[in-house]
């Protein structure tokens, strides 16, 4: 049996002409009707006072707020807004400063005033991308791995910072660079991996932690740099956040790099990096390595069998995919909608399987990147993992 639903306006109207009828009492009205006697009485004084109109319900607001803002003062706030485009920090330290005896309101105070009088522009809520999460770090074989990092920045003995960039093979602890940058941009990473590429061949994987200029706060992580690896074949590991243990062993070759060639820093970058250099000639060739059973890591390791291509090869997909175009805005256009996927892509061609009614796997090359759902227009970032197409 469905539930009685009445509508509040309807049985105020009703009790008061049964009361009107005079064949009622008070009491026994009120008790048909559910309701206390003094209720009863409220609603008929408003009938007689107001008629039908008076048994509307009447606002609860209190008559007089003695904590509400003045006029005076939501005027000079909404003044001061007019004339600077402040928010309601700096409007407050303004008030305070010109008059520091008044009791100015909150800076709470001051934000609503501002946000009624639509002075307040609501910044849209930033998607936090789920981490992929880091894989094992196994490996059996040299260039299976390499492992990048920046050890922490130090200044020459002439003022300047140096910010090494390190890399290492991980099987064989090999390091394959230790070089000086001046800061952490990603075209001097960018031009200093495409000369170990030439030089050594590609691995399969590059391990990274998650601050610039290796990953981004965008789908994936991505960024100009590690969408190169992906287009080279190379998948990017990254380590969990604040997790550097995952990344143990090249912590524990920047510890002794930090003993051996900073302390103290050389005069100049120069300088800074012959001492590098010799330093790498050292751990790769002499110095026996505890976790290779005291042999050497260049005894242990050879270049890459996968040499570095002369051209990019366009991304293939199967054929039950929708292959879509990234514009140079960073967006896809799928069923008469455009959806931002990343700036990272522009002008690169992904792939869209439909795995459920609305619901695609979106993919660039063999690295599934996230989750597009149609209904409601969002992606999704997905774990990192590479799909057999």
């Amino acid at each position: 049996m469905p539930w009685l639903e009445t509508d509040p306006m309807f049985e105020r109207h009703h009790f008061a002409q049964d009361l009107a009828s005079g064949l009622w009492t008070m009491t026994e009205l009120c008790a048909r009707y559910g309701i206390s006697r003094n209720t009863g009485y409220k609603w008929r004084e408003r009938f007689l006072a107001s008629g039908v109109a008076g048994l509307a319900e009447h606002s609860r607001a209190p008559l007089s707020s003695p904590g509400e803002t003045s006029q005076a003062t939501v005027a000079l706030i909404l003044a001061e807004h007019a004339r600077y485009g402040w928010g309601a920090r700096k409007i407050l330290k303004r008030l305070q400063t010109k008059d520091p005896t008044a009791a100015w309101p909150a800076r709470s105070t001051i934000f609503d005033i501002l946000a009624r009088n639509g002075c307040v522009r609501r910044r849209r809520a930033r998607t936090h991308w789920k981490h992929p999460g880091a894989a094992p770090l196994q490996t059996s074989a040299p260039n299976q791995v390499w492992t990048i990092d920046f050890k922490g920045q130090f200044r020459t003995r002439d003022g300047i910072y140096c910010y090494p960039l390190t890399i290492v093979d991980h099987f064989s602890r090999y390091v394959l660079c230790c070089q000086s940058f001046p800061d952490v941009k990603a075209d001097g990473v960018h031009r200093q991996l495409r000369q170990l590429f030439r030089r050594h061949g590609l691995p399969d994987a590059i391990r990274s932690d998650n601050g610039a200029p290796f990953t981004s706060n965008g789908i994936h992580g991505l960024n100009r740099l590690n969408a190169w690896w992906l287009q080279l074949g190379i998948v990017h590991q990254r380590i969990t956040p604040a997790s550097p243990q995952e990344n143990g062993a090249h912590e524990r070759m920047h510890r002794v790099l930090k003993a051996q060639a900073t302390k103290p820093a050389a005069a100049n970058a120069n300088l800074q990096q012959r001492v590098f250099n010799a330093f790498v000639q050292t751990y790769n060739e002499v110095r026996p390595h505890e976790a290779l059973h005291d042999e050497t890591p260049a005894s242990r390791w050879h270049p890459s069998t996968r040499p570095f291509p002369k051209r990019i090869t366009p991304p293939t997909y199967p054929g039950h995919f929708e292959v879509r175009r990234v514009s140079s805005a960073g967006t896809f256009r799928l069923h008469n909608g455009q959806q931002f996927l990343s700036q990272a892509l522009n002008d690169e061609m992904i792939g869209l399987e439909e795995i459920e009614d609305g619901i695609w796997n979106v993919l660039y090359y063999q690295t599934l990147l996230g989750r597009f759902d149609e209904r409601t227009r969002t992606i999704t970032g997905a774990p990192s993992l590479k799909k057999d197409c």
